[in-house]
């Protein structure tokens, strides 16, 4: 079996993912009504997946004005536990794919909630956060901030950002792309020593300092 985390970038497939949801957190009863997934290795993409997802309530007015869906797009959409199945088949196993995501803890806790609601076991995914990974590689005098639309322009995205699943995966792949160009720089070239450099870039600046 391949040790995933000594795998060349080039070669590691990466599957990025964005929810649209009806809230900011499970906890409070806010569930995914969209899903979109764009699959990647070596620049190349290897498939596509969306979905929209009934949440099992309507939709607070505030969130239809932010990503133009409706309760009226929702009403034919499956529930989660219908999709779940498919989306895992689609992203396949943890020993094969990485997950990404710009702001990935938001994204996973939805996905881990309707896994565990559902009783579905969450497969033990390695995951990389781009708005992390932008904040390590770049610098503050570059981009005013790590926000996916700041960074899809910064690095000139094909898709741009507009609150909608696929758009927004397909706009996160352009920035995951353009944040490996820049950890080439730093010879990093390996999905290990890319998920270690924030951590190792920090421990730098801390030496610096004293």
């Amino acid at each position: 079996m391949m040790n995933i985390g000594q795998t060349p970038l080039s070669q590691t497939t990466f599957a990025v993912i964005d929810l649209e949801t009806s809230g900011g957190s499970p906890k409070f009863g806010a569930g995914i009504t969209e899903i979109g997934v764009v699959k990647v290795r070596g620049g190349t993409v290897l498939g596509t997946f969306q979905s929209f997802v009934d949440p099992g309530h309507a939709l607070p007015h505030f969130i239809t004005q932010l990503t133009g869906i409706t309760d009226e797009m929702l009403l034919s959409a499956p529930f989660i536990d219908e999709v779940l199945p498919t989306l895992f088949e689609f992203l396949g196993s943890a020993e094969e794919t990485v997950v990404v995501a710009h702001n990935a803890p938001f994204d996973l806790s939805f996905l881990k909630a309707a896994a565990l609601t559902h009783k579905y076991p969450w497969p033990n995914y390695q995951t990389v956060d781009t708005a992390r990974l932008a904040r390590a590689v770049l610098d503050r005098d570059e981009v005013i901030n790590c926000k996916l639309g700041t960074l899809a322009e910064f690095f000139n995205a094909r898709t741009s950002p507009t609150h909608r699943a696929l758009d927004d995966a397909l706009a996160t792949v352009d920035v995951l792309h353009g944040i490996i160009e820049r950890l080439a720089g730093h010879d990093v070239w390996s999905f290990e020593e890319m998920r270690n450099f924030p951590s190792k870039k920090r421990r730098a600046k801390r030496l610096i300092s004293e």
